[in-house]
């Protein structure tokens, strides 16, 4: 049985220095084993980078992502005023 490793988090510095790293010719084995992060990590970081230069999630959003999140929030808010309406016809349906 092994044990899980706690969730670490890192500064965007340091994101950035890995990925200045790599991009200076150090290889990927290399500094996955030294910094003991996952290679998929450090890919999602270069790719990041070079995209759109944020290690925020939500600057690296697709414009699919971004889409279906604002129409998921117009949605919940239809939804609300659609129950307050029904609420109000209750209320003015009784007297």
């Amino acid at each position: 049985m092994t044990t899980k490793r706690p969730r670490r988090t890192y500064t965007d510095e340091f994101k950035n220095q890995l990925v200045q790293l790599y991009l200076n010719g150090k290889r990927k084995c290399d500094i996955i084993r030294e910094y003991e992060i996952a290679a998929s990590l450090l890919d999602k970081w270069i790719k990041q980078s070079q995209t759109t230069g944020s290690f925020k999630e939500k600057d690296n959003r697709s414009d699919l992502e971004k889409e279906l999140i604002e129409l998921r929030k117009r949605n919940k808010q239809l939804e609300m005023e659609n129950d307050i309406l029904k609420q109000a016809a209750l209320i003015l349906g009784r007297k």
